[in-house]
């Protein structure tokens, strides 16, 4: 694979990009005042990409497919909280809809990383 740091993950990217954007959409002045609301959204996206970025970070293999478990998590549950966002009317059905296939596609990435880690043949100190 040739990666040597979390930062040249593409799901850590994905994640990243998933986590401005919600940022973005809870600054909007009603999301904003929902300051709870607001702060668990960007909680659970910041999740996603800090959880990616530790397991890779961490020892072994076992490790980092303990954590990418917990991001893939984080990210469902953005993923719901995009849908309570919608209901409260703090985001449009295009945001919702931009936040789902983001996270349709990170979680498809987690899943598959997960499973070429476990199947991967090279032990210890990372699959890379």
């Amino acid at each position: 694979m040739g990666i040597s740091k979390f930062e040249d993950l593409d799901i850590w990217k994905e994640s990243k990009s998933l986590c401005l954007i919600i940022r973005e959409l809870t600054r909007k002045k009603e999301f904003a005042k929902d300051f709870r609301f607001a702060s668990q959204i960007n909680s659970s996206s910041g999740s996603v990409m800090d959880n990616i970025a530790e397991g890779f970070d961490r020892e072994g293999n076992r490790e980092f497919i303990q954590f990418l478990s917990i991001a893939k998590g984080s990210n469902a549950e953005t993923r719901s909280q995009a849908y309570r966002a919608l209901d409260a009317g703090f985001i449009t059905q295009d945001e919702l809809e931009d936040v789902l296939i983001r996270t349709d596609s990170i979680r498809k990435k987690i899943k598959s990383l997960m499973i070429f880690i476990k199947n991967s043949e090279k032990k210890g100190n990372k699959f890379t």
